[in-house]
């Protein structure tokens, strides 16, 4: 079949993750009950969600199969990067009440822009101050949530 052919491997590599993705997450929510639209249950906007997200997936891979489609190889996975990344956002869960959101943000800013190849310590600073003003401005003053801004020894 001359027209089935993946010619963005790129492309069809995150579509058929966005498609694992909405199974995992289809199945997970099937235990709980969804409800209907008017009176939805703890399982109808999982299942709705992964419907879309199934469906999104479903649309990248068709048209990293279209004629047209871009040839784009898979490139090799980053673990240096994805080891720095993930180590962040662990040290972000083990840190948020010790040293509050600011100390956190600031240690998960730091250690994930180590994983980019541009990282500058001044880039790395303004972004952390950017974001971390931010997200103090949603989160606990527009949202309210309850979450330690400051380290627990300044409380």
């Amino acid at each position: 079949m001359k027209g089935l052919a993946i010619r963005n491997h790129r492309a069809f590599a995150s579509g058929a993750l966005f498609l694992a993705f909405a199974v995992l997450f289809f199945v997970a929510a099937l235990n709980y009950p969804a409800g209907t639209a008017a009176r939805m249950g703890p399982g109808y906007f999982p299942r709705l969600l992964a419907i879309v997200l199934a469906a999104i997936g479903l649309v990248v891979i068709l048209s990293a199969m279209k004629p047209t489609a871009d040839g784009q190889a898979l490139r090799n996975w980053d673990l240096k990067g994805l080891a720095w990344i993930t180590g962040s956002v662990i040290l972000f869960g083990a840190l948020l009440f010790p040293l509050g959101l600011v100390g956190a943000l600031f240690v998960l800013i730091m250690v994930s822009s180590r994983a980019s190849p541009e990282f500058t310590w001044m880039g790395a600073l303004a972004n952390a101050a950017v974001l971390i003003a931010l997200c103090l401005a949603v989160f606990v003053y527009g949202l309210g949530l309850q979450l330690p801004v400051w380290p627990s020894l300044l409380n």
